[in-house]
């Protein structure tokens, strides 16, 4: 070992020296001796080829070539110094060609071990990379030589690389001479490959690996058409569905690199082919593999470039289609119209000449057929495939409207979708609604009169009964795709009876009437926003439901708090339209969120009699509604528009400001931080979702005075949704702050205020409140003090009064918020936060679990199931076996809640660690039969979910249970409640 440094560094002499060393071992009469001589030099070689100069491997290469003559036992070592050779830089040119021509002439590759051919490929591959035109020069030679190599080659670790060497062949044009069928002969013999690889393979290649190598051999130049298309068409037509599904993949791929040329002498055995799988496969892979075959041989046909005599191939091709389907689609029994359709949709869908020529042909035949066949039925399976094919024209562009195919038939479709409508079966009118929204889609194709009818029907449509609700949500998805493209049509048209019959169900709420009108009027409201998803269409919808709104306050409807989410429910999804559109969301922000202030104020406003119709505006579910429009509305808005908002909004809380609002004569001042104002307190949460949708670098107003009413307003006892709003935009603002010296006062003062609130007293559980939302705001974004206040909320699990809710405030952490810290509200929300609490925490809880005292042990059970239940499933599993034993006493603790989160928890851990859970089969099984008959139908449901998921564990394991658990799951196929015999009837069923 000594010595290598110095065999390095005697350069240039160093590399002889050992073959002269190594002379008595290479000359031995023995072959064995001789080999081990060799493989010794080899191996040196493969270690320091780099070190190697010119004459050295002139000399080298000499030696190795007229080894190759000898024993059969020397050729391997032969071959390990020949790669290392190949390697070399210093090789001289020419001797690239000899190394070659001395393998093919002086070796019989496929008689070695699988561990020389690859030795052989690799000598190849390396002058393939580094000496290009060398070997080029030996033309066609080389190709011959390649194909002597590896004729009869079985490993599937070398046909990879040979299949490589294949495709450089072609892909670099190296000459083929008259070798262009062995070539492909030594290749496609493997078509289609049939390889399973063995269980434990080291060398992880997978069947899909040489599919894929193969493929792109095959599928690589046009000169293997000739040979490769008759191969596919006898594998299509074989039985074998492998062979099928691949040889309709590699037609697939064939045809990117085909023409004409090559596809016109198998044009009709290729559609015969396909037509066939189509017609009568049973397995939808094949057909679909069929169909995306036949587009690709016509969007080959249809971008072959032809000379002036030449006969156009495609014309001809879709012709023969057209002939073979069309007298499908006109058969009473209409057995074989949808496969006949996706023939024809396939072939349409592959250019604008084809669409064009199809859809021509296909379309009179349609419209035809649908005026012949009076079912329901059978309508809607003709107007679907006219859908497909009015879909496939929206691929393509025309610069002259007049060459649209559609043109021609403009008239007849829309009278044909205009009948659908009108049809009393409900499936016909949701194929109408989306074959008018197509026909909308297509520029300047519907005429005035056209989209009249059109929105009239959709009217109509919008407010259908309950029964046909899938068809009202069709046409109030339809109006808003189709009033995006014509604003005039929608607001001349459909607003207008819209407002009206707004203004008839105020009328009717007025009066108090029937249900049946309050659900038009809710469909009103419905449709309204719906169809606002054009700027100018916006300001006209608005206004409508904002002066709804002050109806209400005005106290001239019978209103319930139902009414008034309604209309917030609708604008709200009218701000989420907005929302893609900048100048839209600015005029929703700025006229909406003013007029929800202004009608909040007023009905805050103290009163000597207090009226039962403003009342309802300060209800809990109102106010949250009205959050969620605000929240909304603010989170899109540009940085700069929101510092303008804000500088109304937040005097508005802090100063009682008011000018900014409309109709802003109030009684008296608003002041809703005041000790007196109970109702006006309520209306933080307003605030709450204002500040806390706004882009992180939107300056407050006045924020130090803010934070310190938000505190001491969050643990006011007298009012729990006031503090509780005020402990959230206390929250929601502290995670967005930046880090430093405010900050650290703000959390100091949260501090303070949480433990001296915890003390005795009545605001115990306001503090509680401030402390678990402070909490999670300083969890989503690492914040050093995260971890002192999760240890308080533990050391709260042992608390008599708090204990409970604790527990339960560790859901809180996990679980995302939909009115504050969210991503979309801008919230810093750091990557993992779950991950890392589950580290953190986790261990300190299972600690905290097995020192507690018994009667305080399910507040830990509750509070770890809850964080278990909420983590990645990947992060879970490696923790699972030390988790468990706590996971399956948490099954027996008589809080439902705490059931529930456990067995959502262990649901898909039984499908993804069966081996782990399967230690326990004996506990899981008793647990999950006893939960099966909890009083709570949700905890029902859920243990049958598990006992059906515990179906997915070893067999063996199960099958001692068997008879038992069959048995047992006979009661709940009895329960009361529908969906719990549902679980237990698919449970027993797997059972």
């Amino acid at each position: 070992e000594g010595g290598w440094p110095e065999l390095k560094s005697s350069r240039p002499t160093w590399a002889l020296s050992t073959l002269f060393s190594l002379r008595s071992s290479l000359e031995n009469p023995e072959p064995r001796t001789r080999a081990r001589g060799i493989q010794l030099l080899s191996q040196v070689l493969l270690h320091c080829h780099t070190l190697l100069l010119e004459k050295e491997v002139v000399h080298l290469i000499l030696f190795y070539e007229n080894r190759l003559k000898d024993h059969h036992l020397v050729i391997p070592s032969v071959l390990q110094g020949l790669k290392a050779l190949s390697l070399c830089v210093a090789l001289p040119s020419g001797l690239a060609v000899s190394v070659l021509k001395a393998i093919f002439q002086e070796v019989h590759v496929q008689s070695l071990p699988q561990v020389d051919r690859h030795t052989v490929y690799n000598i190849i591959t390396n002058f393939m990379r580094t000496r290009e035109e060398e070997l080029k020069s030996l033309g066609a030679d080389f190709t011959f030589g390649f194909i002597q190599v590896m004729d009869g080659e079985k490993d599937p670790r070398n046909l990879l690389v040979a299949f490589r060497i294949v495709h450089d062949l072609i892909s670099r044009d190296y000459s083929l001479g008259p070798f262009v069928e062995e070539l492909f002969e030594v290749t496609s013999c493997y078509f289609p490959i049939d390889f399973t690889p063995p269980p434990n393979d080291p060398h992880g290649i997978q069947r899909e690996d040489l599919i894929l190598s193969l493929r792109t051999v095959l599928a690589s130049t046009p000169r293997f058409a000739e040979f490769l298309l008759p191969l596919l068409i006898e594998k299509v037509d074989s039985e074998v569905l492998s062979a099928k599904l691949d040889s309709l993949q590699t037609l697939n791929a064939c045809c990117a690199v085909y023409g004409q040329k090559e596809l016109k002498d198998f044009l009709p055995s290729l559609w015969a082919s396909i037509r066939r799988e189509v017609f009568q496969t049973a397995s939808e892979r094949v057909e679909a593999e069929g169909l995306a075959a036949l587009h690709s041989l016509t969007a080959c046909l249809s971008r072959s470039v032809l000379r002036a005599d030449a006969e156009d191939l495609l014309d001809s091709f879709l012709s023969n289609i057209l002939q073979d389907c069309r007298h499908h689609l006109c058969e009473p029994d209409m057995k074989l119209v949808w496969p006949s359709a996706k023939l024809l949709q396939a072939a349409a869908g592959a250019s604008a000449r084809a669409c064009d020529y199809i859809t021509s042909n296909v379309l009179p035949l349609l419209l035809e057929q649908f005026h012949k066949h009076s079912q329901s039925s059978q309508r809607r399976t003709i107007l679907e495939m006219l859908l497909g094919f009015l879909k496939l024209q929206q691929k393509w562009s025309y610069e002259d409207k007049d060459q649209r195919p559609l043109n021609g038939f403009k008239d007849q479709l829309c009278s044909l979708v205009f009948m659908a409508l009108t049809d009393p079966s409900t499936q016909l009118q949701l194929v109408g609604i989306r074959t008018l929204t197509v026909l909308g889609a297509q520029p300047d194709l519907l005429s005035s009169e056209d989209l009249e009818l059109a929105v009239g029907h959709l009217y109509r449509l919008s407010f259908l009964e309950e029964d046909s609700q899938s068809c009202r949500v069709a046409a109030l998805e339809a109006s808003g795709t189709l009033a995006a493209l014509y604003p005039v049509a929608f607001s001349s048209h459909l607003v207008p009876k819209l407002a009206e019959e707004l203004r008839v169900g105020e009328s009717n709420l007025t009066k108090g009437d029937e249900p049946t009108q309050c659900s038009r009027h809710l469909c009103c409201l419905q449709a309204l926003s719906a169809v606002s998803t054009h700027p100018s269409i916006v300001k006209e919808t608005l206004p409508l439901l904002l002066q709804h709104l002050w109806q209400v306050n005005r106290g001239n409807m019978v209103a319930q708090s139902s009414d008034v989410i309604a209309v917030c429910q609708s604008l709200k999804q009218m701000a989420e339209k907005c929302q893609q559109d900048p100048e839209s969301c600015w005029y929703f922000h700025q006229t909406a969120i003013p007029c929800l202030l202004a009608l909040a104020v007023q009905a805050s406003m103290p009163e000597k009699e207090p009226s039962v119709l403003k009342k309802v505006l300060l209800e809990d579910e109102v106010l949250a509604a009205m959050v969620s429009v605000i929240g909304t509305a603010t989170t899109h808005l540009s940085p700069e528009l929101a510092a303008q908002s804000v500088t109304h909004i937040v005097p508005l809380f802090l100063d009682g400001n008011v000018s900014f609002l409309p109709e802003n004569s109030f009684p008296s001042r608003f002041q809703p931080f005041q000790d007196d104002a109970s109702g006006q307190r309520r209306l933080i949460a307003l605030l709450m979702a204002f500040v806390c949708s706004l882009p992180r670098n939107v300056e407050i107003p006045q924020l130090n005075q803010l934070m310190r009413e938000l505190l001491e307003l969050s643990c006011c006892h007298s009012c729990p949704f006031s503090s509780t709003a005020a402990a959230k935009c206390f929250a929601g603002l502290l995670n967005k702050h930046p880090a430093g010296q405010q900050l650290d006062e703000f959390l100091q003062l949260a501090v303070d205020k949480v433990e001296a609130g915890l003390g005795s007293g009545p605001c115990r559980s306001q503090a509680f409140t401030l402390l678990l939302w402070v909490t999670k705001a300083l969890v989503l974004r690492y914040h050093p003090l995260s971890s002192c206040l999760t240890a308080r909320l533990m050391d709260l699990l042992n608390d008599p009064e708090l204990g409970p809710a604790a527990a339960d405030g560790f859901s809180l952490l996990m679980s995302d918020c939909t009115d504050v810290l969210t991503r979309a509200g801008h919230a810093e929300v750091r990557i993992m936060f779950r991950q890392r609490f589950f580290t953190d925490n986790v261990p300190a809880l299972v600690q905290g679990f097995h020192a507690a005292p018994q009667d305080v042990k399910p507040n830990y059970l509750k509070g770890l199931s809850h964080v278990l239940n909420r983590l990645p499933k990947p992060v879970l599993l490696p923790e699972l076996p030390t988790l468990l034993s706590l996971l399956l006493e948490a099954l027996s603790c008589p809080d439902c809640v705490v059931q529930l989160s456990t067995l959502s928890c262990l649901q898909p851990l039984l499908l993804e660690a069966p081996q782990v859970m399967s230690l326990h089969v004996d506990n899981l099984v008793t647990k999950f039969l006893n939960l099966s008959s909890s009083p709570s139908m949700a905890v029902r449901i859920a243990a049958l979910q598990c006992m059906h998921a515990l179906t997915r564990l070893p067999t063996p394991v199960l099958l001692p249970y068997k008879p038992q658990v069959i048995r047992a799951l006979a009661k709940p196929l009895d329960d009361k409640k529908r969906l719990v015999r549902k679980e237990a009837v698919s449970a027993r069923g797997e059972w």
